[in-house]
Parts: C-alpha cells; structure tokens; sequence
C-alpha cells in the first residue's frame, strides 16, 4: 500500500515520518504561503487557493490567515465553516468538519502525535488517527483537538481545553483534558430583545 493511501484511510496508523511524502506537503505549504499573503478583499482569490489545497470546499468555507495544514486533501468541509485566525490543521490521517463549524483563534487539530518513548521518537516514528466534528461544532480559542476524537453536533468546546478523548453531542465542555460540564438547554438561549442589530 502506498503512503498517500494510507494517510487518506479513516483509522489510526503508526509510521515514520522520514518516509512521509515531501512534495504533498510542500504543495500545501506553497499553497498556505499563498493564501496567508493575500489581502483581506482578496475573496476570489483566497477562495480559488483553498479549493486546490483541499481539492473540495464550499463558497461557504471561510479562512482567516494564518492558516497551516500538513496536506491539505485531507480535510473535508461538510457545509459551512469558520476558521478564525491562526488555525493549524495537521492532517495526517483524514479531518471531517461538520456544518456550521466555528473555530476560533488558536485552534489547532492535530491527527499527528509521536511515541512517548524518546528512542522511538528519535528515530521518527509517529502516529496519526482520524479527527471528526460534528454539525454545529463552536471550539473556543486556543482548543487543541487531538487524533482519534470524535466530538458530536451542537457542541461548545471552552477556549483552552485539550480535547484527547470523544465527546458526545449536545454539551458544554471544557479543561485539560476537556470533560463535558454540563448540556446544552434553552437557557443558552439569547433573548431576541439582547440583540442590538
């Protein structure tokens, strides 16, 4: 099996990363140098870069610079999506990001991880597992999501929190490592007569 099909594959792998394909990953490189220099009225543009480096997205998918992914094809956009500023994505196995998904600055998702044991870490090996998020998805600033983790719709991550294990749909959660706090009611509703415009 080649090493572009295995990193496209929706399980967990452990490899090497001397192996792991240069040239799909300074594409993407070029690609996010590209896009973090264009100007803020650049819409056009920006939205042309973002449909090469993950070979599918929606006129609804919106990036703000910088942003950084490890191959880009591997992220898949389900509908709408905010990414706030300075966003990493290190997609080395496959990340589903639901509808209405909003990320804030600092997040960082990262299928990537090393071994524990620093001989085996010297010598490149290194692990990768899936990441998946769910419609209605609003992780807070500076989340970091890690491989393996399935977070469900309509779920509130709290700014800060390392997310290493699932999370169920329709929660509030937060912490390092994230633990769900409570559900989502109608008491995190806004009343209509807050809203100033």
């Amino acid at each position: 099996m080649d090493i572009e099909h295995l990193i496209k594959q929706r399980k967990a792998y452990i490899g090497n990363v001397l192996h792991m394909p240069d040239d799909m990953q300074l594409k993407a490189k070029k690609l996010c140098f590209a896009y973090n220099q264009t100007p803020p009225d650049a819409d056009e543009e920006r939205l042309r870069i973002l449909k090469e480096l993950f070979g599918s997205c929606t006129d609804l998918t919106f990036i703000q610079p910088d942003f950084h992914c490890d191959y880009g094809f591997n992220i898949h956009f389900h509908g709408m999506a905010f990414l706030n500023y300075n966003c990493v994505i290190l997609d080395t196995s496959p990340v589903d990001i639901g509808s209405n998904a909003f990320l804030a600055p600092g997040v960082c998702l990262t299928c990537a991880g090393h071994p524990i044991d620093p001989n085996q870490r010297a010598e490149g090996i290194e692990t990768s597992a899936p990441i998946v998020l769910g419609d209605n998805v609003w992780l807070g600033a500076n989340v970091t999501v890690c491989g393996g983790v399935t977070i469900g719709d309509n779920v509130v991550i709290g700014a800060g929190s390392v997310v290493t294990r699932d999370i169920p749909s329709n929660v509030v959660a937060l912490g390092s490592p994230c633990r769900v706090l409570r559900p989502v009611t109608k008491k995190d509703l806004i009343a209509p007569d807050q809203v100033l415009f």
